[in-house]
């Protein structure tokens, strides 16, 4: 059982896939530093000073010791920029990865046709006879 899950482990797609994690999560938190940081401040400032993150709707008001309940919809609009970000930087990087294939199929001579069996050919030798006899 071990060796089957070592032969699992080092596969290519497995490391792959593992490297595509670890990127992605980095990469995750760089466009929400961008989000967070830089556009959600501008975007703010734009529309006179709101603070994007903090945009609640309070369900009800906190008393005492109870905390309030509010629906953070400020969050979820920050949570949807990060997620349009990330979705249309995944879709150029799939763009320039399809248009580099398309380069290289285009620049790769076409292939020479593929020799017939033996037994074509030997087929199309009597057939050849066969005619120059008529």
């Amino acid at each position: 059982m071990f060796k089957e899950f070592k032969e699992f482990a080092v596969k290519g797609n497995v490391i792959d896939l593992a490297v595509g994690v670890i990127i992605g999560g980095a990469f995750g938190k760089i466009v929400s530093s961008l989000v967070n940081d830089i556009l959600m401040p501008v975007i703010g400032f734009i529309l006179s000073g709101i603070n994007i993150s903090d945009l609640k709707f309070v369900i009800k008001h906190a008393v005492g010791d109870v905390p309030e309940v509010a629906i953070l919809y400020g969050s979820f609009i920050q949570a949807i920029v990060d997620f349009l970000i990330i979705a249309f930087s995944i879709f150029m990087f799939l763009k320039l990865l399809t248009l580099g294939k398309k380069k290289k199929e285009q620049e790769a001579p076409p292939a020479p046709p593929a020799e017939p069996d033996p037994e074509i050919k030997l087929l199309e030798e009597i057939r050849d006879l066969l005619k120059d006899k008529e």
